[in-house]
């Protein structure tokens, strides 16, 4: 049963655990870690790592997705970001990074410039013609509007990824974009779709139901996040992948096996948590912030997200991480070498590192690795 707590007469609440809340038992053999393998396969593509780059305009161009894809992950460019709005952002960029600071009004008035379907599709053959496997976010807001040209471009992934998704969103038959429903929606298309964030079993095996090739975990809580403030929401990621993955497994007897693939969003800043969010059933992770420190981020050591920009209700802050002169490159950041020792680079060197220890050779067996609760924040 899961554990609740009293919080008044009559009103129970769940207790949930963030990753920094569990920790790691190695319990077996141990293995080297050059016979260990971080490879992730989704649907017919497959990564050296276990690893998508979140669709931050700080962290994912067409420039960085061809690096990251180069280092063995997946990069989401931002369909509905300063790429598609604007057909050189650089001044715009400039801005958002500049010494002076970018307030938040600035930021609304910079994504405010409406996207364009015709740089949304030359985008996307930029990235083809690049030779990346290339994915596009859309929000589902506008899912219907944009996927037209994204998918007559020649995406290879859709990832249709809001705060928090449902499989049908319900809509004023006055609203401006049409609602919707993404069962209808991703039955008609060729392409795997990885659609979220979601927190909890329900909504993710409702997820699953859909067709979908992926569910995301999370919504991307990061330094800067306002959500839990702004909306009273906030995800304790060990949980919320935990529930997740007792949804799949659920679905895979309902389904006589079709496996939908987890992909962990937030709250992560080293390769401990990255693992840990691995062994609470994650099959990836998705991240944005920790890659924003890297020299190639076109955030210029800012990270912000598209919740920053949103016109009525910002929930996210634009983040000046404090990169001096020494920025680490792509590559010490995600799978080293690195001569810093805080876990927040060579992250898929840790978690390498940490599956050998465990007696794990891939990310599907690490899912098997014991956790402990290790404190109470």
């Amino acid at each position: 049963m899961p554990e609740t707590v009293e919080i008044g007469l009559g009103r129970e609440a769940r207790r949930g655990y963030h990753l920094d809340e569990v920790a790691l038992v190695p319990t077996r053999r141990t293995r080297g870690s050059t016979v260990v393998s971080t490879a992730w396969q989704i649907d017919s593509y497959t990564f050296e790592l276990p690893f998508v780059a979140a669709p931050s305009d700080a962290v994912v161009s067409p420039a960085t997705a061809v690096e990251i894809e180069r280092l063995g992950g997946l990069a989401v460019l931002n369909g509905e970001g300063l790429w598609t709005r604007y057909e050189d952002p650089s001044e715009q960029l400039a801005r958002i990074t500049s010494e002076d600071g970018c307030t938040t009004a600035e930021l609304q008035r910079i994504y405010a410039q409406p996207v364009s379907e015709e740089l949304l599709a030359q985008r996307v053959a930029e990235l083809r013609t690049s030779g990346v496997r290339v994915a596009v976010r859309l929000s589902p807001q506008h899912t219907v509007a944009y996927s037209g040209a994204v998918l007559k471009a020649g995406t290879d992934i859709l990832v249709i990824q809001g705060t928090i998704i449902s499989a049908e969103h319900v809509a004023s038959e006055h609203a401006a974009d049409a609602a919707l429903n993404l069962k209808t929606f991703i039955a008609d298309l060729d392409i795997p779709v990885i659609v979220g964030g979601c927190t909890n079993y329900q909504t993710a095996l409702h997820l699953m139901r859909t067709g979908a090739a992926g569910v995301i975990v999370g919504y991307g809580a990061h330094s800067g996040s306002t959500t839990h403030s702004a909306l009273g929401i906030e995800v304790p990621m060990a949980t919320a992948i935990a529930d997740a993955a007792a949804a799949r497994r659920a679905y895979l007897d309902e389904t006589g096996g079709r496996y939908v693939h987890l992909v962990a969003y937030g709250d992560m800043a080293t390769g401990g948590d990255i693992a840990k969010a691995l062994v609470c059933g994650a099959d990836a992770v998705m991240l944005g912030e920790p890659l924003a420190i890297a020299e190639e981020a076109p955030g210029g050591g800012r990270y912000w997200d598209a919740t920053a920009s949103h016109p009525r209700l910002p929930r996210s802050a634009l983040v000046d991480l404090g990169v001096d002169s020494d920025a680490p490159t792509l590559e010490e950041v995600l799978v080293g070498p690195t001569a810093d020792a805080t876990g927040e680079r060579n992250l898929f060197g840790g978690v390498s590192r940490v599956m050998a220890k465990c007696g794990y050779s891939s990310v599907k067996e690490f899912q098997k690795a014991e956790l402990i609760v290790a404190g109470v924040r």
